[in-house]
């Protein structure tokens, strides 16, 4: 019997979404229960480039906006690096901030919202943090959070793993985490009687039993896993250099060629400005840009300030 593919795999999970819009509502609709459901949803981004599936810094994500004009970026991510929430607010704001021309009312603008499923727990300092895995993000007072400057800038995260466990009260949500963290699971699975879920179950199905998508899940998840190796042995490396020196100016050096490893391998080989620029910034300055790297997309807006 031939294996599922992972749902969880961004490349089967803009297959799953994209290709269904129907589907893609219903899990916009009950990941966000407390707001108003949306009735139609376009996919702005349908396809697939060959490119983005080798490309090792890319995220598959699925772009759409509902009948109102409302954005949405949902995505799946499987990994944490230092500065995957500044890369996701980036892009949140950058698709509230295009969608005016110039001399537009701002009334005019519509909402931005961010859907992230996270296979990793991210919020775990306090018993409090551990004890949540869905949260929402908008604009609001510190002191006084029942002052909102309104919803139009909106981060929702749900810890896949962490909401499994705390087995979040049945319903369309618990649903979904059951489908994306249990969906080779017979038992668990048959449990489940939320009609989109069994949709989803049954593309899941359908894209498995096709040798393609086999094919580019497998191209996909091998960029993936090539990425974490490399940012690994890199690291590793750098530090290896840094303790042979046995002194800061070899930690120093280390985390220089670690640094420039990295560029080398995502931008191609680096002028010089850019070569002295890593040679003369400070440890702090090495460390932002090294957390900074994956969601850069130019050398120069790596290195700014």
């Amino acid at each position: 019997m031939t294996s599922l593919l992972d749902p969880k795999n961004d490349y089967v999970f803009k297959r799953l979404f994209a290709e269904a819009p129907d589907l893609l509502l219903a899990l916009i609709n009950d990941l966000r229960p407390d707001l108003p459901d949306i009735t139609a949803v376009e996919v702005l981004n349908p396809n697939i480039e060959p490119a983005e599936l080798a490309g090792k810094y890319i995220i598959l994500d699925v772009l759409a906006r509902d009948a109102a004009g409302n954005l949405y970026n949902i995505e799946i991510q499987v990994r944490r690096y230092g500065a995957w929430n500044q890369r996701g607010l980036y892009y949140l704001a950058r698709s509230l901030s295009l969608q005016l021309e110039a001399g537009q009312d701002y009334r005019n603008l519509k909402a931005a919202v961010g859907i992230h499923l996270l296979d990793f727990d991210l919020f775990t300092d306090t018993p409090a943090h551990r004890n949540q895995a869905v949260w929402r993000f908008e604009m609001r007072d510190e002191r006084q959070p029942e002052v909102s400057l309104g919803n139009i800038l909106q981060m929702n995260l749900i810890e896949l793993r962490k909401a499994d466990q705390l087995q979040l009260s049945p319903g369309p949500m618990a649903a979904w985490v059951t489908f994306f963290e249990h969906w080779q699971e017979d038992l668990k699975m048959a449990d489940i009687s939320h009609a989109p879920v069994q949709q989803a179950m049954s593309r899941i199905r359908q894209l498995s039993a096709d040798e393609e998508a086999r094919r580019l899940a497998f191209v996909r998840e091998r960029a993936l896993r090539d990425e974490v190796s490399f940012l690994n042995e890199a690291r590793d490396e750098g530090r290896q250099e840094g303790r042979q020196e046995g002194r800061q100016e070899g930690r120093q050096e280390g985390e220089v060629l670690l640094l420039s490893r990295l560029i080398r391998q995502k931008f191609g080989e680096m002028p010089d400005w850019a070569t002295t620029r890593l040679r003369s910034a400070t440890p702090e300055q090495l460390e932002i840009w090294t957390d900074r790297l994956l969601e850069a997309e130019s050398l120069e807006g790596l290195l700014q300030d």
